[in-house]
């Protein structure tokens, strides 16, 4: 390892990154053909972004050509509980571990330019890009051959140091890094992330289909949900933690460093008699700064009615009932379906 590689990875370290990798632009040939194939297949659903600029997302050279080195960093994020425990609270919501603080963007971007304005101070006749989803860039694959971990049979990318609660975040820059060796696939024969699936989004280990997966359908999906997969949400009503939580891999988790990512208090469990109430001033207020805001009011309480459909719980009917006639189609019609369902 060069001296500078070293002081880079002490200064990542300093700056809160559990992991850090280095590999070429060029070093996902593999990348463009699959992603050509999971859009062809349309399991990207209603994400157009993910068939847009394909060359560069499946080229990580074509991005930036002038880029030697893609440094690949991992930001712990290691719930302090079990998620799958807050699953059978059925009067309350399950939200997703990575959501129920601060918006992770925010604060590994920050992490991120401060890695590289230390980088620069060093080679100061170079260039720098950050990304945290935030371009057309496949951060898994690039983490893989950068040597932080393994796409997992869930898809994710996990490690036998961290597991697999963690963040990515990239700095292409013109440098010239020596590269780390590319992590190999750990999962052997383990099943455990496709059993668990309530919606069976994995036609085979190392695939998603995105249409059937929760977390797409809670986040990205516009407009109803398909009412045969709506039983199948429970009360997840922002993401979906199951293939990450049942990971035998976890077990060697780190904890988080950031407290910003530890879950607000009234972000666990919270009831969803309330958060069917929500207008959308209260909800811009609710998720200030957190991920949660970005789907908006509408799209949320859809979420949050179904939840209270899969419930059983009478008690919650008047909630949905007086969601009826909301000024919002879809929240309407998941309304509809919530009475019939508690009823």
């Amino acid at each position: 390892m060069s001296a500078l590689k070293q002081a880079l990875l002490a200064e990542a370290r300093a700056a809160g990154f559990a992991k850090m990798g280095v590999c070429r632009p060029n070093a996902i040939p593999e990348a463009a053909e699959r992603l050509a194939a999971f859009v062809a297949k349309e399991r990207h659903g209603q994400m157009g972004w993910m068939a847009d600029r394909m060359e560069w997302r499946g080229n990580p050279a074509a991005l930036w050509p002038e880029a030697r080195s893609v440094i690949m960093l991992a930001d712990l994020y290691t719930p302090e509980t079990d998620p799958l425990q807050a699953l059978d609270r059925r009067d309350r919501a399950t939200i997703s571990v990575y959501a129920q603080n601060k918006d992770y963007h925010d604060l590994v971007k920050k992490r991120l330019k401060r890695v590289a304005r230390w980088l620069l101070d060093q080679e100061r006749d170079h260039q720098i890009k950050v990304f945290v989803d935030t371009a057309p860039v496949m951060e898994k694959p690039l983490a893989q051959a950068a040597g932080l971990g393994w796409q997992g049979k869930h898809t994710n990318l996990l490690a036998r140091d961290l597991g697999n609660w963690f963040f990515l975040g990239a700095i292409f820059t013109t440098i010239d890094l020596p590269p780390d060796t590319a992590e190999v696939e750990h999962c052997g024969s383990c099943s455990a992330c496709l059993d668990i699936c309530p919606t069976r989004a994995f036609p085979a280990p190392f695939q998603l289909d995105a249409r059937r997966c929760i977390s797409y359908l809670t986040i990205e999906h516009k407009g109803p949900v398909d009412p045969d997969l709506r039983p199948l949400m429970g009360n997840r009503i922002y993401g979906c933690d199951d293939c990450l939580a049942i990971c035998p891999w976890n077990k060697f988790a780190q904890a988080a460093q950031e407290t910003r990512y530890a879950a607000r208090p009234e972000l666990i469990s919270p009831p969803l008699a309330d958060l069917a109430q929500l207008d959308d001033t209260g909800f811009r207020a609710m998720f200030s700064g957190s991920p949660i805001k970005r789907i908006g009011r509408d799209r949320f309480v859809r979420n949050v009615l179904y939840a209270i459909g899969n419930s059983g719980e009478k008690r919650l009917e008047p909630a949905a009932q007086s969601l009826i006639d909301d000024p919002d189609a879809t929240v309407a019609d998941a309304a509809r379906w919530a009475v019939e369902r508690v009823r």
